[in-house]
């Protein structure tokens, strides 16, 4: 997987990612512009993305999006589909994680519900709007962001994890309901890796995560953009349905 970039693997293809203002889902950005696609960015911070879409160069194109919303998704989906000319592909990257650190009995209601609004609404009302212009590519990919702490039952993260949990079961919903249209549904579970998204966790995590996997080291940007790039590409055009854990091996699934 490491060479997809260099060969080119998304020569001409069109792709959208959701939350890709920094942290991982830039780097997926950046990861596809490498393999040859044109990519639009979309994150609510509106700001943060233009830099970072302007930083991409002339091939990527910034849209406002907050994937809670409906209106927003529609409005933003259609944008982007409009300067791409169609869309081959989808990475629901967007997420939030304002649960870390609290036990299942010190969760608000409202925490819960906006983690569940961006984390499980999100991909779904993304999927919904990018499901037309898709099936019009024949060639259709959408790759979900689940998270190896859905696999292995993370504590004090009881809201991320059922979002990430249900993020792989909408996976294979998504990929029986979509694969007469020739789209493919994965979902990657990587685990925590090293980004400006993640710094505000303490190294003491980190450390314990990078002892845990049979590959014994931090987990980069690039361990996690080489297998979204290979879901995005023709490549895995028989590959539907799978949740892979990119991680190392501290889950092994």
């Amino acid at each position: 997987m490491a060479d997809l970039a260099s060969n080119q693997a998304l020569a001409g293809h069109r792709i959208v990612v959701t939350g890709a203002a920094r942290g991982l889902g830039e780097a997926f950005a950046r990861a596809a512009l490498a393999a040859g696609a044109r990519v639009v960015v979309t994150d609510v911070l509106a700001e943060r993305g233009h830099a970072a879409a302007q930083a991409m160069g002339d091939k990527a194109h910034f849209v406002t999006m907050d994937v809670a919303s409906r209106a927003s998704v529609q409005a933003g989906m259609h944008e982007a589909v409009q300067w791409l000319g169609g869309l081959d592909g989808v990475v629901n990257n967007a997420a939030i994680t304002n649960s870390g650190g609290k036990l299942m009995a010190d969760i608000s209601e409202d925490m819960w519900d906006a983690v569940m609004a961006v984390n499980v609404k999100g991909p779904w009302l993304v999927a919904q709007a990018a499901h037309a212009a898709l099936k019009s590519s024949g060639r259709g990919r959408i790759v979900n962001l689940s998270s190896d702490t859905a696999l292995w039952g993370a504590p004090k993260l009881m809201a991320y994890i059922a979002s990430k949990g249900a993020v792989a079961a909408m996976t294979r919903g998504m990929a029986r309901e979509l694969g007469a249209d020739l789209i493919t549904v994965n979902a990657i579970a990587p685990g925590l890796v090293l980004s400006e998204s993640t710094e505000y966790v303490p190294q003491a995590r980190h450390d314990m995560y990078a002892a845990g996997r049979a590959i014994v080291r931090a987990q980069l940007p690039q361990d996690v953009t080489a297998a979204v790039v290979f879901l995005l590409s023709e490549a895995s055009g028989f590959i539907t349905g799978q949740v892979l854990p990119v991680n190392g091996g501290f889950v092994m699934h």
